[in-house]
Parts: structure tokens; C-alpha cells; sequence
């Protein structure tokens, strides 16, 4: 084989834009390059280097292989609920109160004895017995844009006052990273995602760990920075070709590549090759296969199922996360905001728009996350899934016990004492309520539950050992679950 000499120093090249290609530099000779496999290998990654795959899924393989056989098919839905809901006008009411601190709503009672929870949750209420509520969650370390510290379970990452947080990885991208997605051809982690100021990325773990952003991948309607529909619809254009590139041209090159791969067989002794070859197709199957295109086609879902959920964009969102678990995505995330601000359930007042106050703007969405919530579960049981999907709701914190805020009357400010949280399936026990505030809800009195807590928790879930590390920047191993323990009332 005639070697082929560089210049001697490396090529300029324009910045990656943040694919799983970033440091494959298809288009770069390596020093000494030799027109064998690799190179070729490398061209014909190049020339479909969009679909951001092949390294993904290498990765989620070994991930796969180092998993334990017991979590296998099991997965997570979180319900993001950005900005922050009111726990004291959710699930952590306090009729006895004063208006003052308890707020406008009234209770309802719900199928656990001598437990209220939000008179606008009536569905939920009904169906207590397959949730679990915690009250004592502490978040005095949590903030929003970025909402980092409960979806990396790491009370550092606060970006407003730590600038090395936004380099933390999210508890779904290290999950993405040691367990993998239930199926090859589907990505682990998949989102939703409003504003990228909503979401925790993979960071130090390298962005083939960031999230599948879902948005364009299917059609669905177009809502205003405060909720209202304009009547139009997403291209979901995702896994349309470029012009001039069919399906048939991908497996043209495939065929090619695997040609050459038969030919120069005999200078891959370790099988690296075949490797990125396995990899190299189930990208092309992600894109021109048909699991992952028909797990986001809402038109080949059941039309009852679809009329259940209704059409409402983050219902429609929720039913294509469940086809997405169901597919064999490991983590789903729904970034359930309207605005790319600090999110929705940011209720400061009705007189600071997009915002709302606890009347006006939580008033209106808490029927419509109790529809939600309440059908993405039934339909899990249904369907025989719930037993291997942990649906979580929460946000970044709690607000003020107190009413009035910013000039408003009706309005709560942020308030990270303590906030409450939601959680339903995944084979375990529910019909419970963990923890408890003092009497007017402003701290914590009983079992307080971490960001850590809750980060060892997902990870014995999983099966994730609880001692996995990463390196930082400076080759530094950092600890994920840093002093948290499992809920042991959920096991």
C-alpha cells in the first residue's frame, strides 16, 4: 500500500456544528494517511455525516453490553415542568390555612385516606394509589435558565454562579452512556425541548450523549410564548431526505462500502472496522428504516388513543414519548413550557406576562397537566408498559408559602426550601406520600430528599452503579451521586 505523506501540520477546518461527528473528521487526512479501509470507511461516513448516528450508537452498544440483564426495557418519561409549579397549589395543599398562604384553589380528596391534593388534579386524585407524591424535596440549591441541578442531580450546577456547570452531565446522558437505549436503532435519550436553557446536556461526557431533539422529527401544532394555538403545524421534516438523496442512494453507498470492506478484510485484524461498519448501517436504518420514523407518525396510532390524549401540543408530545419508550428510548424528556424564557409554571402574577399568577396562569394548566399526566399513565398500564416505564413530574423548586409577589396579589415567587414531585411506574411501590412541610409549607419538617437522593434512585433503577464517575476538563474524576441514597420507600 503506497503511503500518502500531509503537509506536516493539520488542516484548518470551520467548527463543527455539534454532531456525533465532531471528532471523526471525515474530510481530514491523519497525518500519515493510507488509502485502506478506515479512510474509505471515513469518506463514506462523510457523505452521510448528517445523520449524527454511527458514534451514538457505538457508544449506547457498549453501554448495552456493560448493563445488567434485570433493567433491560425499562425506561423514563420526565415531566418537565419549567419554571417551578406551586407546590402548596399542586400536590402539598394546605386547606386549613389562610387564603393568604393557602392560596385560591381548593382539595380534593384522593383514593388515599386522609390525602388531599389540588382541586384542579381531580384525575389524578382518583388514581392516587398509582403515584407516588414527595413533599420534602429540598432544592435550595436549584435555579432555572439553565434548570441543571435536579436533571443532573448535582447541587453545583448552577451556571448563574458556577460557569464549569453547564460542562455537568444530565442524569439521562449518563444513563444514555452506561445503559443504553432498549433497542439499537433508537436513540437513549430523546427530547422535547422548548429552550435549550431547559435542558441539562451530556457536557463532559461528549455531546453523543446529548439528547435526540424530537421537535422536528414529526408534525405537530405551533402554540404562543403564553399558550395559544395558532392553528399551524411543525414541518417534521427530520427524516425527510436532502434533496438529491434517497434511501436508495444510502444503500448504493452501503453496498459499496461493504464491498471494499470484503476486498481489504484482511488488514483489520481486532474487527474495528467491522465495527464502525455495524454501526455505519444501523445509522442508515435509523434513517431510511422504519422503527424510528414510525415511532414519531402519530398517523399510525390508534385514532382512539390519539382522541384520548387529545390534540393539545404537549398531550400530543406525551403520546409520542410513550411510542418512543415503547420503541426502545430509555429516557424521554418533555420540556412542558409555552415560552423560551424561565418557563411556564413560573407563576410570579397575572400582571408579569407570559408568566400568570397562580389564578390566571397555574389556574388554566393544571387541568390540562392532570389530563396529561393522568392518560400517559392509563395508557402505559393499558398497554402493559408501566410496570417498566418511571413517569416523573416536577420542576426546579417550590413557591412562596405566602401569596403576593412583584406588585401582584396573586402571584408566588421562586422558593427552593423545599418543593413537591410526582412519580408513577416502573414496577415500583406507589400509593404513598414521602415526606412532609411544616404547617404553612415553607420548609421541610420530615424526610428531606436531595438532588442526589433522586439521582441514586434513577441509577439503581437502571442498574447504574451508584459509584460511576466521569472526567472533568482536566482529566479529574467527579462522583454523580455524591452523598444520595435511593428512596428506599419506592423499592
Amino acid at each position: 500500500m503506497t503511503a500518502l505523506h500531509s503537509s506536516g501540520s493539520a488542516p484548518s477546518h470551520p467548527q463543527h456544528g455539534g454532531h456525533a461527528f465532531a471528532t471523526f473528521d471525515g474530510r481530514a487526512r491523519e497525518g500519515l494517511f493510507y488509502a485502506d479501509r478506515r479512510g474509505m470507511l471515513k469518506a463514506g461516513l462523510a457523505g452521510i455525516g448528517g445523520l449524527s448516528l454511527p458514534q451514538l450508537l457505538q457508544a449506547q452498544d457498549q453501554a448495552n453490553q456493560q448493563g445488567k440483564a434485570s433493567s433491560r426495557g425499562r425506561s423514563v418519561i420526565l415531566l418537565w415542568m419549567a419554571g417551578g409549579p406551586s407546590h402548596i397549589d399542586t400536590w402539598d395543599s394546605k386547606p386549613e390555612r389562610p387564603w393568604i398562604n393557602r392560596g385560591p384553589f381548593g382539595v380534593t380528596q384522593t383514593v388515599l385516606p386522609g390525602v388531599v391534593i389540588s382541586e384542579h388534579l381531580p384525575r389524578q386524585a382518583a388514581m392516587l394509589d398509582k403515584f407516588t407524591i414527595i413533599r420534602s424535596v429540598d432544592a435550595r440549591h436549584s435555579n432555572h435558565e439553565p434548570n441543571m441541578v435536579f436533571q443532573t442531580g448535582n447541587i453545583a450546577a448552577a451556571p448563574r454562579i458556577n460557569p464549569e456547570a453547564r460542562h455537568y452531565p444530565s442524569l439521562a446522558s449518563l444513563i444514555a452512556k452506561h445503559r443504553g437505549a432498549n433497542h439499537p436503532s433508537m436513540p437513549a435519550y430523546a427530547a422535547f425541548m422548548k429552550s435549550r436553557s431547559h435542558l441539562s446536556f451530556a457536557g463532559y461526557l461528549g455531546k453523543q450523549y446529548d439528547p435526540f431533539i424530537c421537535d422536528q422529527a414529526t408534525r405537530l401544532p405551533i402554540y404562543t410564548n403564553v399558550g395559544g394555538d395558532t392553528g399551524g403545524m411543525t414541518r417534521g421534516d427530520l427524516f425527510q431526505m436532502p434533496g438529491g438523496l434517497s434511501g436508495g442512494r444510502i444503500e448504493d453507498r452501503l453496498s459499496l462500502l461493504e464491498q471494499f470492506d470484503r476486498m481489504r478484510g484482511g488488514l483489520d485484524q481486532d474487527g474495528s472496522m467491522d465495527a464502525i461498519g455495524v454501526y455505519q448501517r444501523q445509522a442508515a436504518e435509523m434513517l431510511v428504516g422504519e422503527r424510528a420514523r414510525q415511532a414519531f407518525d402519530l398517523e399510525l396510532e390508534d385514532p382512539a388513543v390519539r382522541a384520548a390524549y387529545g390534540s393539545h401540543l404537549w398531550c400530543q408530545q406525551a403520546l409520542i414519548a410513550r411510542r418512543l419508550v415503547e420503541a426502545g428510548t430509555a429516557f424521554v424528556t418533555l420540556d412542558l413550557s409555552y415560552h423560551t424564557a424561565s418557563g411556564t409554571w413560573d407563576t410570579h402574577g397575572d400582571n408579569i406576562p407570559p408568566y400568570g399568577g397562580i389564578t390566571k396562569g397555574l389556574g388554566p394548566l393544571l387541568p390540562l397537566f392532570d389530563h396529561l399526566i393522568t392518560t400517559l399513565v392509563g395508557d402505559l398500564e393499558q398497554r402493559g408498559l408501566l410496570d417498566n416505564v418511571l413517569v416523573i413530574a416536577m420542576g426546579e423548586f417550590g413557591r412562596t408559602p405566602s401569596m403576593g409577589t412583584q406588585g401582584s396579589t396573586d402571584g408566588r415567587n421562586h422558593w427552593p426550601e423545599v418543593m413537591s414531585m410526582c412519580l408513577a411506574g416502573g414496577g415500583l411501590n406507589h400509593g404513598q406520600v414521602i415526606g412532609a412541610t411544616e404547617a404553612d409549607g415553607g420548609t421541610i419538617r420530615e424526610r428531606p430528599v436531595t438532588p442526589a437522593d433522586l439521582a441514586a434512585t434513577l441509577f439503581r433503577y437502571f442498574d447504574v452503579p451508584l459509584d460511576v464517575q466521569y472526567e472533568d476538563h482536566q482529566g479529574r474524576p467527579r462522583y454523580v451521586v455524591d452523598g444520595g441514597a435511593p428512596l428506599r420507600e419506592l423499592f
